[in-house]
C-alpha cells in the first residue's frame, strides 16, 4: 500500500484543522461571555466532549490558543481594511474615510476580538512577541498605503514644532525593523497618529461611553476622517 501524501491534505490532517477550529470557536464564544479571564481549556473540552489530556494535543496551553485567535482576528482585520479600500472610491481620501469606516464597523461587530488584539489578554502573556506583531503589520501596512496615497505635507512643515518632521523622527528604527524603509518617517507618523485617534474613538464606543452620552458616535469619526484627509 502506498504510503499516505505527507502534505498536510490526508483524513487525519483535515480531522485535526476541523478539532483545532471548533476549539477556537468555542473560545472565542467564552470571550465574547467573559473575556479572556473566563477562557478555560476544560471547559472546552468538556463542552467538546473531549478530555484535557486529548485538548492539549491540539493546543499545548491556553496562551497557545490566545495566540491563534489573535493571529485569526489580526487577518481578519486585515481583510476587512482591504475590502474597503479595494472597493471603495477611487480617490485617496475616499480610499481612507472608507478604511475608518471598516475598522469601526469591525470592532463593533467583533468588540471581544477587538480588545483581544489592543489589550493585554492575561497577565504574564506576552503580547507583544515577535510573532504577533508580525501578525498586526499587514493591517497597518494597508493603513500606510491608504495615508501614503494622500498629498504629502507641503515643503517646509516638516521641521515646524509639532509637524511631521518633528513626530516623524522616532520612527526610522521602526522602519527598518519591519522592512518597510519604502515608506516615509512623515507617512509612518500621520499613519500612527490617525490609529490612535481611531482606536480612541472605538475604545469609548465598544465600551459604551458614547451610548451612556446619549450621543450618536457616527458625526465623530465622519469629522476624524475629514480633519485628517484635510490636515498637512
Amino acid at each position: 500500500m502506498a504510503a499516505a501524501p505527507r502534505n498536510g491534505t490526508g483524513p487525519r490532517d483535515r480531522f485535526r484543522a476541523q478539532v483545532r477550529q471548533e476549539v477556537k470557536a468555542a473560545a472565542l464564544r467564552q470571550l465574547a461571555e467573559g473575556g479572556p479571564e473566563a477562557l478555560s481549556l476544560n471547559a472546552i473540552a468538556k463542552q467538546l466532549g473531549m478530555t484535557g489530556p486529548a485538548l492539549y494535543r491540539y493546543f499545548a496551553n491556553r496562551d497557545s490558543l490566545l495566540t491563534d485567535l489573535v493571529v485569526d482576528a489580526y487577518g481578519d482585520l486585515t481583510a476587512a481594511l482591504t475590502r474597503a479600500t479595494a472597493d471603495g472610491p477611487a480617490d485617496p481620501a475616499g480610499r481612507l474615510t472608507g478604511l475608518v469606516h471598516a475598522y469601526r464597523a469591525w470592532a463593533l461587530a467583533e468588540p471581544h476580538r477587538y480588545r483581544l488584539l489592543f489589550r493585554a489578554p492575561l497577565q504574564g502573556y506576552d503580547a507583544q512577541a515577535a510573532g504577533l506583531v508580525e501578525a498586526a503589520q499587514p493591517a497597518m501596512n494597508v493603513l500606510l498605503e491608504a495615508v501614503g496615497a494622500l498629498a504629502e505635507p507641503e515643503p517646509g512643515t516638516e521641521t515646524e514644532p509639532g509637524g511631521p518632521g518633528e513626530t516623524a523622527a522616532p520612527f526610522q528604527r521602526w522602519r527598518e525593523r519591519r522592512g518597510i524603509e519604502e515608506v516615509s518617517e512623515a507617512v509612518a507618523a500621520r499613519s500612527t497618529l490617525l490609529w490612535a485617534r481611531l482606536h480612541g474613538l472605538v475604545a469609548l464606543e465598544i465600551e459604551g461611553n458614547f451610548r451612556s452620552m446619549g450621543i450618536d458616535p457616527s458625526p465623530l469619526y465622519e469629522a476624524e476622517a475629514a480633519d485628517f484627509v484635510h490636515s498637512r
